[in-house]
C-alpha cells in the first residue's frame, strides 16, 4: 500500500494551550504547528486533537474512535485519513470531498489541503487521470497561504505520478525546483523514495541506493510501520534481477548495478528492454522498426557466429519456410539494418547467412527482460503489488485503453492477472512474483 495519508497531519492540530487532551501530551514534533487551535482557520476540539494526534502517531484505528461519529469538516477530513491509511480509499475520497464541501469557500487553505489529500488517495489507487489542474490550484493556494509544508508535498505528489506513467524527463525537472526543506519527516521519506525511483530508472544505482539510505532511517525516526515496509519493499529492488544478459550462447540473471555497469562498458550491447543498440558513446533507436530489431538481436545472440537466412527469415518475418520473396525482403532489411548501424557495427554475409561484426573489438551481448511476455510492459506495472484501473496502465504505457483491455483479457485468461468490481470500478492485480518482469527498464516517455 501507498504511503497514505500524510497530508494533513503536518497542520494545526491542537486545541488547548498546555498542549494536552484528557491528559494526553501532544507530541510537538509529530504534529507541526502544535500550540495553534486551528484547522485552516476552525477552531479545534479535543477529540479532533486527540484524533490527529493518533494519526501522526501511525494510529488510524485509535484516530477513528475519536472521530467515527463526527460530520463537522475537520472531523470527515480525519475520518477520511484514517480510511485511507485502513486502505478503505473508496470510503477516503468520499470523505474528503465531503470535508472539502463542508469547508464552504471561506476556508480555502482547508480546502486546498483536503484537494491534496484526495490527489494522494488517487495515486495510491493508481487513479492517474485525477486532474493535475486541481492538484496545481491547491498547491497555488496553499502556497500563498504560508503552507509551505503542504504545498510541498502537493508538488511531490505530482512528481510520483509523473516517476509512474514513465515521463522521467518531465518529473526530474519538477523535483529539481522543489525544495524539501519544509516538508515533515514522513513526506522526507516520500522525496526519497521519489528521488531513489527516478535514480534507478536512470541506472543511477549509488544515487538510488544513498536516497533509500536517508528514507530508511527517516521511516526509523517517524515510526509508521507502513512507511517503513514501503522502503524495505523499494530497497529490495535494487537487489532482484533486472534483466538477463545473453552472450556467447549463455545467459543470466543481472542486478540494475550490473546493468549500470554493462551500459558503461565497451561492450555492444543489444537493449531489448528498450528495443536499441548502443555502445559506450552511441545509441541507435529502434523501437520503430521491429524488423531490424529482430534481425539484430539474432546475430548479437549467436555473435561471433553467424546466423543462416533460413534462421533470420523465421525470426523476423515469422516464416515457416523461406521462398524467394522472403529472402529478397531479408537482402532490403539487412541493407537497411546496415545503414542504422553504421556507426556501431557492420553486417558482414557468409556462406549461410549474415554476421553481426562490430566496429570497434568490443564484445557483443543482448540485454533482455527476465521473463519475456508479449505483455511485459503491462506485467511489469501490475508487479508493484497494487491494482490498477485499465485506464492507468494505458496512461503509464501509452496506449490505448482498449489495446490493453485487451490484453489484460488474455492475461486473464491464462491466469496470470486478477480482477475484482466491475464497470470503472474494475481493477487489476498480480502478486508480486519473483522473476516478473520489471518496470525499470522500460522505455520512458516525454521525448526520451
Amino acid at each position: 500500500m501507498c504511503r497514505v495519508i500524510d497530508i494533513l497531519l503536518r497542520l494545526p492540530l491542537c486545541s488547548h494551550d498546555d498542549g494536552a487532551v484528557d491528559g494526553l501530551q501532544i507530541d510537538k514534533d509529530r504534529v507541526a504547528d502544535a500550540g495553534s487551535d486551528k484547522f485552516g482557520g476552525i477552531a479545534m476540539d479535543p477529540m479532533i486533537t486527540a484524533a490527529a494526534r493518533a494519526l501522526a502517531a501511525g494510529d488510524p484505528l485509535g484516530a477513528l474512535n475519536w472521530v467515527a461519529l463526527r460530520d463537522d469538516a475537520p472531523g470527515l477530513a480525519l475520518r477520511g485519513i484514517a480510511m485511507a491509511r485502513l486502505g478503505d480509499l473508496a470510503r477516503a475520497k468520499a470523505l474528503l470531498r465531503s470535508a472539502a464541501r463542508a469547508f464552504g469557500p471561506n476556508q480555502p487553505v482547508a480546502r486546498a489541503r483536503c484537494v491534496v489529500a484526495e490527489a494522494e488517495i488517487a495515486l495510491a489507487s493508481r487513479d492517474l487521470g485525477w486532474p493535475a489542474k486541481a492538484l496545481d490550484a491547491a498547491r497555488a493556494t496553499l502556497e500563498q497561504r504560508g503552507d509551505r509544508a503542504n504545498a510541498a508535498h502537493a508538488g511531490h505528489l505530482e512528481v510520483r505520478r509523473l516517476l509512474l506513467i514513465g515521463r522521467l524527463d518531465e518529473a526530474e525537472r519538477k523535483l529539481a525546483v522543489l525544495d524539501p526543506s519544509p516538508l515533515a519527516p514522513a513526506s522526507r521519506v516520500s522525496h526519497d523514495l521519489v528521488v531513489a525511483g527516478i535514480a534507478m530508472r536512470r541506472l543511477r544505482t549509488k544515487v538510488a541506493r544513498t536516497a533509500l539510505a536517508r528514507a530508511e532511517r527517516a521511516a526509523r525516526q517517524v515510526g509508521i510501520p507502513a512507511l517503513t515496509a514501503e522502503v524495505e519493499s523499494a530497497s529490495r529492488v535494487l537487489n532482484t534481477p533486472a534483466a538477463r544478459l545473453i552472450a556467447h550462447g549463455q545467459q543470466r540473471l543481472i542486478l540494475l548495478d550490473e546493468v549500470e555497469a554493462l551500459l558503461a562498458s565497451p561492450a555492444l550491447v543489444v537493449d531489448a528492454c528498450r528495443h536499441l543498440v548502443r555502445d559506450a558513446g552511441t545509441v541507435v533507436l529502434l523501437q520503430t522498426r521491429p524488423v531490424l530489431f529482430a534481425l539484430v538481436r539474432a546475430m548479437a545472440e549467436a555473435w561471433p557466429a553467424d546466423v543462416s537466412r533460413g534462421a533470420l527469415v523465421a525470426r523476423a518475418f515469422r516464416a515457416k519456410h523461406a521462398d524467394e520473396s522472403h529472402r529478397a525482403r531479408l537482402r532490403v532489411e539487412i541493407g537497411r539494418l546496415r545503414q542504422q548501424l553504421r556507426a556501431l557495427a557492420t553486417v558482414s554475409a557468409t556462406k549461410q547467412g549474415f554476421a553481426l561484426v562490430p566496429r570497434r573489438a568490443n564484445p557483443v551481448v543482448v540485454l533482455a527482460r527476465p521473463v519475456e511476455d508479449r505483455h511485459a510492459a503491462l506485467l511489469g506495472l501490475l508487479a508493484d503489488g497494487e491494482s490498477w484501473p485499465s485506464s492507468a496502465l494505458a496512461l503509464a504505457l501509452g496506449a490505448g485503453q482498449r489495446t490493453v483491455q485487451r490484453a489484460l483479457d488474455t492475461l486473464a485468461a491464462a491466469g496470470k492477472v486478477q480482477s475484482f468490481g466491475a464497470g470503472r470500478a474494475r481493477r487489476w492485480m498480480i502478486p508480486p512474483v519473483p522473476g516478473f518482469p520489471t518496470t525499470l527498464l522500460l522505455p520512458s516517455y516525454a521525448g526520451e
